[in-house]
């Protein structure tokens, strides 16, 4: 039989285009997966700038904001230099107006949607004295029995604690409303609030008020407005012990556990949108004067995970890191 004579060149260099042709054609009928938009607030330094790199090395696009412009320029500095070019920098002042729909505009016009908002942004609502702090073994020692001990490590003036209330609350609110109609143009929008185990409502003891806090079907935002001016009259008072509220680290205590109740608000309201938050642990950060169990990698795991949860996942949930938590524990340790 003749041998089959081998195809020449031409035929090959033929073959070869004809199938990368069809390669071509193939590949843009599959599903492109979809750019995902992030944003996270606080993003400069500690667990925010950690979850800002570890959502980045997911493959999202990281919009990291900060109070601080020169600041957040060198976190982004910092990511670009590990190999991350998925992030930008854009200022935001939680607490003005103006920077947040400057803030929205950007993302609007170079983006057209936002899938996910991680409120990390927040103060302690406390004056630490940061050497006693640190000698005295951290937040392990600031409990009510010692409250009227801790003048020389801790203070709370008012205005500290009208502040925190302001910012760990009522900005928090302000952002997540405003960014709310970006996160509902994506298709799998998600939002993270950083918590704190100082949110759970262990620390209350007005059993009215925890009840309140809980019941989530009857209470409304109007409702916690009320509560925060009610507990800033019995602060300026004097009157925390008499109505229950904490004595130690009070504003940012009740700051947190408002935040928790208004998680629960907002995955009531907004359903297609999966709402959570998140204890990240006892992280040593400089919010907590470089005490602590965590380092900020381990305290970005739990944020990070809520943010990348799968369709099915929950809404309206508290996590303690990684694992799903009660709002109110009756032994909560310090972690």
């Amino acid at each position: 039989m003749p041998l089959t004579s081998c195809p020449d060149k031409v035929q090959i260099k033929g073959i070869c285009s004809i199938l990368v042709l069809h390669i071509s054609i193939l590949t843009s009928c599959l599903p492109m997966e979809e750019k995902r938009y992030a944003v996270v607030t606080g993003g400069n330094r500690g667990i925010g700038f950690e979850i800002c790199r570890q959502l980045a090395s997911a493959g999202v696009e990281v919009i990291l904001t900060s109070r601080d412009q020169s600041r957040g320029e060198e976190a982004i500095e910092k990511l670009k230099a590990s190999g991350l070019s998925n992030v930008v920098f854009h200022q935001l002042d939680i607490e003005d107006p103006s920077s947040i729909a400057r803030l929205a505009r950007f993302i609007h016009t170079h983006y057209g949607k936002l899938d996910i908002l991680i409120n990390n942004a927040a103060v302690p609502g406390l004056i630490i004295h940061d050497k006693e702090f640190r000698a005295g073994g951290g937040f392990l020692q600031v409990t009510d029995e010692k409250a009227h001990l801790l003048s020389n490590i801790i203070e709370e003036p008012y205005e500290v604690a009208e502040n925190c209330l302001k910012i760990n609350y009522h900005a928090t609110k302000a952002i997540t409303e405003s960014l709310i109609p970006l996160l509902q143009l994506s298709k799998s929008p998600r939002i993270v609030n950083l918590s704190s185990l100082f949110g759970d409502l262990y620390w209350f003891q007005n059993e009215k008020l925890k009840e309140e806090l809980q019941d989530i079907d009857n209470l409304t935002e109007e409702r916690i407005n009320e509560i925060i001016q009610w507990f800033l009259s019995d602060f300026k008072n004097g009157e925390l012990q008499k109505n229950g509220w904490p004595l130690t680290i009070s504003s940012y205590k009740l700051s947190k556990a408002l935040l928790n109740a208004y998680t629960r608000l907002t995955a009531k309201k907004y359903t297609n949108i999966l709402v959570n938050c998140v204890h990240p642990g006892y992280v040593i950060t400089d919010m907590t004067s470089h005490t602590g169990f965590d380092t900020v990698e381990e305290g970005a795991k739990g944020p990070v995970m809520a943010a990348l949860l799968p369709e099915n996942g929950p809404s309206g949930v508290y996590f303690y890191k990684t694992r799903k938590a009660p709002f109110s524990s009756p032994v909560m340790p310090l972690e």
